[in-house]
């Protein structure tokens, strides 16, 4: 149970994290319906990153989905990212109960996921199965 102590060092600690971090766990373009069925209709290779700014392991996802996606093997993949805070609409979509949980869709078909990751080889290998 939170009390009045733990939520001030939280968000003292928060204060005290550079923005550029902040942002970083939230880089992802935000959902769109018809951007998303357009890359389906397409075949490509789609992720799905379920995120929330509170979220320390989505942080710690971050820096690793970052590097993945700049290499050459995942070009095309094409991300989205989704609020868990505030679009609870597309969590029932998606059937999604957690933040920190990431979705790969080879076109049409879901082809994996994964919630609370946070291991490089791990979500690697979840990537790929999406191309």
């Amino acid at each position: 149970m939170l009390n009045r102590r733990h939520l001030l060092g939280a968000l003292a600690m928060s204060a005290a994290l550079p923005l550029g971090s902040i942002a970083s766990a939230m880089d992802g373009t935000a959902f769109d319906q018809k951007a998303f069925e357009a890359a389906q209709a397409a075949g490509k290779p789609i992720l799905i990153e379920v995120t929330a700014p509170w979220c320390p392991t989505c942080k710690a996802q971050a820096p690793i989905l970052s590097r993945l996606k700049g290499e050459p093997r995942f070009r095309q993949l094409v991300s989205f990212d989704i609020d868990f805070d505030s679009q609870k609409d597309l969590l029932r979509k998606f059937n999604v109960r957690m933040q920190s949980t990431l979705i790969v869709f080879k076109g049409k078909l879901e082809a994996g996921r994964s919630t609370g990751d946070t291991d490089a080889g791990s979500i690697e290998a979840l990537l790929a199965k999406s191309i």
